[in-house]
């Protein structure tokens, strides 16, 4: 802990519980963690399998649907963008940090997937879970995810830019930001780019000019909107991939 920090302290814990105490708590939305999707129009071929693992923005805090969530909106781009049925799991849980997601992964039933998409990071900051651990907790869900559901493609969505989240009062918000940052470097430097993983950055919402559109109502998670954006983001990312490696040995 460096000496900025040790002696913000105080100011900082009282500032946490204070945020804790007056943040509005939105349930997870209704709706099954699994399911199918044909796509617009009709799509044909082999599905593409996704796995998701995540905390509370991978399970759809923000929006009452997971029609609306991450899962539904994701799952739907993807097969009209490769033309393809895309079959979709959802393995999140609001407040984990990598570690109880890799528990949770532990105990849950996993139908086969191709693709395994991470949300996770946040409350590992929040928490002061160490940068390291994070980092080998999150090798060790992939590593279980290929194991247990034969994925062979991962991208993990970097941390938003906490330092911008209206309900984070400074100087917690700047804590907050600059581990998250360093954390995204870390991952970004440990993921890349490589044949079978992908670091993705989050596009950002927080800003004041998109906020009222793309923030929930807590000032903390993506809205309707908000997860339209990642979604887009995210199936194309993963289109571009599969046409990239469309001729060679890959996840398609």
């Amino acid at each position: 802990m460096n000496t900025a920090k040790v002696a913000l302290l105080p100011v900082l814990l009282w500032q946490a519980v204070r945020v804790r105490q007056r943040a509005l708590e939105l349930p997870e939305p209704a709706g099954a963690r699994r399911g199918r999707v044909a796509g617009r129009p009709a799509a044909a071929g082999r599905p593409l399998r996704l796995l998701i693992v995540g905390d509370s923005s991978a399970a759809g805090v923000g929006v009452r649907r997971q029609s609306d969530a991450l899962a539904g909106q994701l799952s739907q781009r993807l097969a009209e963008a490769v033309g393809r049925p895309v079959h979709w799991q959802l393995v999140a849980r609001t407040g984990h940090t990598t570690g109880e997601a890799l528990q949770h992964l532990r105990e849950s039933l996993l139908q086969p997937a191709d693709v395994l998409v991470t949300a996770l990071g946040v409350n590992d900051v929040v928490r002061q879970v160490p940068a390291a651990r994070t980092l080998e907790q999150l090798q060790s869900l992939h590593s279980l995810a290929c194991e247990r559901a034969g994925v062979r493609y991962w991208v993990h969505n970097g941390l938003p830019p906490l330092q911008d989240f209206p309900l984070l009062p400074a100087p917690l918000r700047w804590v907050f930001g600059a581990q998250a940052a360093l954390l995204n470097q870390l991952l970004l430097q440990t993921l890349g780019d490589q044949p079978d993983r992908a670091f993705a950055r989050t596009p950002e919402m927080s800003l004041a000019a998109a906020a009222a559109e793309l923030m929930a109502e807590d000032g903390f998670h993506p809205g309707a909107a908000g997860y339209a954006l990642w979604a887009r983001h995210l199936a194309g990312h993963l289109a571009r991939r599969l046409q990239r490696h469309a001729h060679g040995p890959s996840w398609h």
